[in-house]
């Protein structure tokens, strides 16, 4: 019984790669019983993180492995998203700031679980629940060492960004932000621009782009995309483009060649 025991551990952990969060229900799928769970945690094999959740014994595993986990083994749609995935992208500045503060999203009703809560994963993890976007567009592929996870791409991350401004994140920084986005694909941009329910999102997002001077920003077909009726006051006391229909902070408006 022990070398079957043995064998099936030694199964499971060449299947997995290194630095991910094994569940105690996804191992029980995958003919782990919560009686074999408990012998291989007395056996040194794997150690709980918290409840329903384990690591190899003796492993640092971050919060990659754990949304690794919550995207492969519980089908969630959290991601990494906003200044994190363009930082992790390498499209952001500050890079040192944003890794000490992950932004991770997630569709409404999507509640994360207690042990990936409570974990000390050496960074603040600041978690969204939205669905101003659709929760399967927008994302791409994010190469670690061992493994890979989804992650919000160029687009949708500026747009993350953009929701949750002005409060969470500063307009300015959004802007200098898409200042650097010189490369995207219109027809990718179009799409997701028609897909946002958000009109804050999608009014900022065309303003910064158009102010930014990008060449794709001319291939848009702006009519396709719900911008609303009516004014929009994004900050208080601040300018008014009409264009657009926004109050902006004036440092924003200033900011670089105007419109």
């Amino acid at each position: 019984m022990n070398t079957e025991k043995g064998t099936k551990i030694n199964n499971l952990l060449q299947e997995q790669p290194p630095g991910v969060v094994l569940q105690s229900f996804w191992l029980v799928q995958q003919g782990y019983s919560i009686e074999l769970q408990k012998h291989y945690r007395k056996s040194n094999w794997l150690e709980s993180i918290g409840t329903g959740a384990m690591i190899r014994a003796g492993e640092k595993v971050g919060y990659e492995g754990a949304i690794y986990a919550l995207q492969k083994q519980s089908k969630y749609s959290v991601h990494p998203g906003g200044r994190t995935a363009l930082s992790l992208l390498g499209k952001a500045q500050y890079l040192e700031f944003a890794v000490k503060r992950i932004s991770i999203f997630g569709a409404k009703g999507e509640k994360l679980p207690t042990w990936f809560k409570k974990y000390d994963w050496g960074v603040t993890l600041d978690h969204y629940q939205t669905s101003f976007l659709p929760p399967d567009i927008g994302l791409t592929e994010f190469e670690l060492k061992n493994f890979s996870i989804r992650v919000s791409g160029a687009i949708r991350a500026l747009m993350e960004c953009l929701y949750l401004s002005p409060e969470k994140q500063e307009l300015v920084e959004c802007f200098e932000l898409m200042e650097g986005l010189n490369n995207l694909q219109p027809v990718q941009v179009q799409t997701m621009l028609e897909r946002c329910q958000s009109v804050k999102v999608n009014r900022l997002f065309l303003y910064m782009a158009e102010k930014a001077g990008h060449s794709w920003f001319h291939y848009l077909d702006v009519k396709k995309v719900d911008l609303g009726r009516g004014k929009r006051s994004i900050v208080k006391n601040g300018v008014y483009v009409n264009k657009y229909q926004i109050t902006v902070p004036r440092e924003l408006e200033q900011h670089g060649s105007n419109i």
